[in-house]
């Protein structure tokens, strides 16, 4: 079988890319911006914030989760869902490398 396009590009790029796509949902920007205000919570507390059902909150979190921006630890019966700040760093990282280059250039096309 014949590489993957994601193979032609570097580990870094392919962690950038996987982040913003799980980002590239309004209801998962909404979740991390609850996330953020709120620490952390259960699935049920988003649903109580979000006009969506359940099972589409949980879809929503299994996304993020799989990209790493949130983590979830078992808590009873519930997942105790919060920020990553790993991933929120690498952004972080990511975004102030571009803006320091366009910054020093100074040009515009």
């Amino acid at each position: 079988m014949g590489a993957s396009k994601t193979d032609f590009f570097t580990d870094k790029q392919n962690g950038i890319a996987t982040l913003t796509k799980a980002l590239a949902h309004p209801a998962r920007i909404a979740i991390i911006e609850y996330l953020v205000k709120v620490d952390s919570c259960i699935c049920g507390d988003i649903v109580n914030e979000l006009p969506l059902a359940q099972p589409t909150i949980s879809q929503h979190l299994k996304e993020l989760k799989i990209a790493g921006l949130i983590k979830g630890n078992v808590e009873g019966n519930a997942i105790c869902y919060c920020i990553d700040e790993k991933a929120i760093t690498k952004l972080q990282d990511y975004f102030a490398n571009i803006s320091a280059k366009l910054q020093k250039k100074n040009t515009c096309c």
